[in-house]
């Protein structure tokens, strides 16, 4: 069985790159895991690209993740409830999207998606979720990083 194009294993592990994928939708939110992604993955290139909004975040990162360019792809997106249940189904569709992606394509897919149940579009959570967004950056860092320094055999 050949290979599919772009799979993960053509790409050079010697100089890992990444790609960030924001959704726009509560940018001033979004923006923040990307800070935190950056500050401790410095030492590696990351590409950022953006997306209106979370539902079309995997079929960005399954087109990223055929390039064979990238060693992780990571996603951030915040998904709130509007006063409808829409938003239960846009992050089911979009974690289960990325995670199909990740399996597809043998590419690691890192998801900084939230969807929390009581925000309110206030001073104090708008602080509350760019500080966790900032946390959540990191630890999808962290995560990148060791899927690097681990390869699978």
């Amino acid at each position: 069985m050949s290979k599919p194009k772009g799979d993960h294993h053509d790409h050079d592990t010697r100089h890992p790159r990444f790609a960030f994928i924001k959704a726009r939708w509560h940018a001033d939110i979004v923006d923040r895991a990307h800070e935190g992604f950056a500050e401790l993955t410095s030492a590696h290139p990351t590409d950022v690209f953006e997306v209106p909004g979370a539902f079309e975040m995997p079929l960005r990162a399954q087109q990223l993740a055929h390039t064979g360019r990238y060693s992780a792809v990571i996603c951030a997106a915040f998904v709130v409830d509007g006063g409808i249940y829409r938003h239960d189904f846009v992050a089911q569709a979009v974690v289960d999207g990325l995670m199909r992606v990740g399996l597809d394509t043998g590419v690691p897919v890192l998801s900084v998606s939230l969807t929390p149940h009581h925000y309110q579009e206030t001073d104090h959570h708008n602080a509350i979720y760019r500080a966790h967004f900032v946390e959540k950056g990191r630890e999808a860092a962290r995560a990148a990083l060791s899927l690097i320094e681990t390869p699978a055999t």
